[in-house]
């Protein structure tokens, strides 16, 4: 059996994946079942995460949100299994039951997603009926995921767009979206457009993609995108509001610490791997695995996915999704 692995030792800017044979599974275990792989979805690597976690490889296996008879799951990190193989051996705690009705595409795609919002939304900013929330590139695949989530819990939902393209498919989203604030033109404003829409009180929930730490002449050229700086999202909290932030080099200066102390506002990291680097929240995270399921069997979950590509394709497909210049979720199809 052939399988996908990123070279370890490349470089940012120098990504390799390689298909390599694998040998035989070795014997199953006690909770430990085989999964015969239907669909696989595709996701970036977080390779600074690895290194500090000490779990550098030579190859590093690919693709761990799958979906297959009889089970569906999310690899655990330090899997030795790559997700794009037809056979992988998993722990069955990394388990959830798919719903008949959803497909493995359906499945393979939306599981990671789905954790990421419930984590943001639920865990991190106590999501309820009522809040205002903005969601920042909503048109994305965790944004589309995380905005159904928020209108699901009886959420008011603002969210941006990095595109005309972007924009039209948000306005299109039903329920409708409070506002769609175009940010592909430059001429938009995040903090003035989120005051004005919630009558100057500011919004309860953040969940950014990404913030400018500097100003535009010192920003890295990589990062001079559609984002917002770090005072844009300080400005349009409210009081007791909550910023789950993917900026991982997140850096607040003390101005920026006494704003949110005054509105006595919280900062939270997104991180979605969490829930794997600990054993202790096992039981939650198997919750957020059945729930995201069930609701993408109820229709609540619409994930926005690209057609489903062959094992062969899929190569090509994860270096364009590893420099992240993909939009929809592209799956892997057995």
């Amino acid at each position: 059996m052939k399988g996908l692995y990123f070279q370890q030792s490349s470089t940012n800017e120098e990504i390799t994946f390689v298909f390599q044979e694998r040998e035989n599974l070795p014997a199953t275990e006690d909770y430990y079942v085989k999964l015969q792989v239907k669909a696989c979805a595709l996701s970036q690597i977080n390779t600074k995460l690895l290194a500090e976690m000490k779990m550098e490889k030579d190859f590093f296996p690919v693709g761990r949100e799958v979906a297959g008879i009889v089970l569906d799951g999310i690899l655990p990190l330090d899997s030795e299994d790559p997700g794009l193989c037809e056979v992988v051996r998993v722990h069955e705690h990394y388990l959830v039951h798919k719903p008949e009705k959803v497909t493995w595409a359906e499945a393979a795609g939306t599981i990671r997603d789905g954790v990421q919002a419930y984590t943001a939304l639920h865990y991190l900013s106590h999501l309820s009926p009522g809040k205002s929330v903005l969601i920042m590139d909503g048109a994305s695949a965790l944004g589309t995921i995380a905005i159904q989530l928020a209108h699901h819990r009886g959420a008011r939902v603002i969210s941006t767009a990095c595109s005309l393209e972007d924009k039209q498919y948000l306005e299109r989203l039903r329920p409708s979206l409070a506002r769609v604030i175009d940010l592909s033109n430059g001429k938009a404003h995040v903090a003035e457009s989120c005051l004005e829409e919630t009558g100057g009180l500011g919004v309860d929930i953040v969940l950014d993609a990404g913030v400018r730490l500097y100003s535009k002449d010192d920003e890295p050229a990589v990062k001079l995108q559609p984002l917002p700086h770090k005072h844009d999202i300080i400005t349009l909290l409210g009081v007791g509001g909550h910023w789950v932030t993917t900026e991982e080099n997140l850096q607040l200066d003390p101005p920026d610490s006494h704003c949110l102390f005054l509105k006595g506002a919280t900062v939270a990291f997104l991180n979605d791997e969490v829930w794997n680097l600990s054993n202790v929240q096992q039981g939650k995270y198997l919750c957020i695995l059945k729930d995201v399921m069930e609701k993408l069997s109820a229709g609540v979950f619409r994930p926005q996915l690209d057609e489903p590509i062959p094992l062969y394709e899929a190569k090509v497909s994860m270096e364009v999704v590893q420099k992240n210049q993909g939009r929809k979720k592209q799956v892997v199809q057995f």
